[in-house]
């Protein structure tokens, strides 16, 4: 079982969309996948076709009262469940105040479910709470969704601090699985840029003992796509929705490598011609 927590504590960078999507390209090959929603605010759940209060009991009852996962899972498609959020789940924080193992509660409660998963992907809220450390002790790996400019790279030090800490002290099995590009406008030189910057930002702080040492920039990036800020109100996935759109071929591209295989063509080619022109500039240099 791959457990991933897809974090970033900036909102607005792609993070529900990336889970939502990637989730459901991985149960289309097959894969048996759960997306358990992390933020009150139900983004994933919504996306996926339920109604928060209106589809039984959410992860606010599995945190609080000691509810198990099977109890609020959800088949939305198949191969794909949902362990649904909802806005109560904002005041977990408080009533959990005093709860010894507070964050280990959903590492617990996925090692006790009897119905294994071959992919668990975790949608974290923007925010450092008691809500996105049970994510990062029950995961094994972080994808981190950026936009691919200045700004976005602004807090990723910080973020990496945050899972280093983690990683010490509570989850040694936590590592940085990959950065993925979303809300990415192809052929811009600013968006080569910020690639070169993330590049050498790995490198210059990569160590055998930091959850980062392995960690890539997916070839594959999530370009702008209308249709992927259509399909959540339609409480479909982008497959569902508009199965031969660019979105759909983002996400399609980025399940495979995330299983080991390469990204679409037109990802390979765009790693060869950024290749091929840093090559030239150094020539020209």
């Amino acid at each position: 079982m791959r457990r991933i927590a897809v974090l970033n504590q900036k909102g607005g960078v792609g993070k529900t969309t990336t889970t939502v999507n990637l989730a459901a390209a991985l149960a289309m090959e097959g894969r048996k996948t759960l997306v358990i929603d992390l933020d009150p605010q139900a983004h994933a759940t919504l996306h996926l076709g339920l109604l928060p209060g209106r589809s039984g009991p959410s992860l606010y009852e599995v945190l609080t009262q000691s509810k198990s996962l099977a109890s609020v899972r959800r088949q939305v498609a198949p191969n794909l469940y949902v362990c649904g959020s909802h806005i109560d789940l904002a005041g977990a924080e408080l009533e959990l105040l005093g709860t010894v193992g507070r964050e280990v509660i959903l590492r617990d409660l996925l090692e006790a479910d009897v119905d294994q998963f071959e992919y668990v992907l975790m949608d974290c809220p923007p925010s450092l709470s008691v809500l996105t450390l049970n994510a990062l002790c029950a995961a094994t790996e972080v994808f981190i969704p950026l936009q691919a400019h200045f700004l976005a790279l602004h807090g990723l030090s910080k973020l990496l601090e945050t899972v280093h800490l983690v990683s010490k002290r509570v989850n040694r099995d936590l590592k940085v699985g990959g950065i993925i590009l979303c809300l990415y406008d192809a052929g811009t030189r600013h968006g080569g840029e910020i690639i070169e910057d993330l590049e050498s930002f790995f490198v210059n702080r990569r160590s055998n003992a930091a959850p980062w040492a392995n960690a890539k920039l997916f070839h594959t990036r999530i370009r702008r796509n209308i249709r992927l800020a259509e399909c959540p109100s339609f409480g479909q996935s982008i497959f569902q929705y508009a199965p031969s759109s660019r979105g759909a071929e983002d996400y399609a591209s980025l399940a495979a490598e995330i299983q080991g295989r390469a990204p679409a063509a037109i990802w390979v080619d765009d790693e060869k011609d950024r290749a091929g022109s840093s090559g030239a500039d150094a020539t020209a240099a």
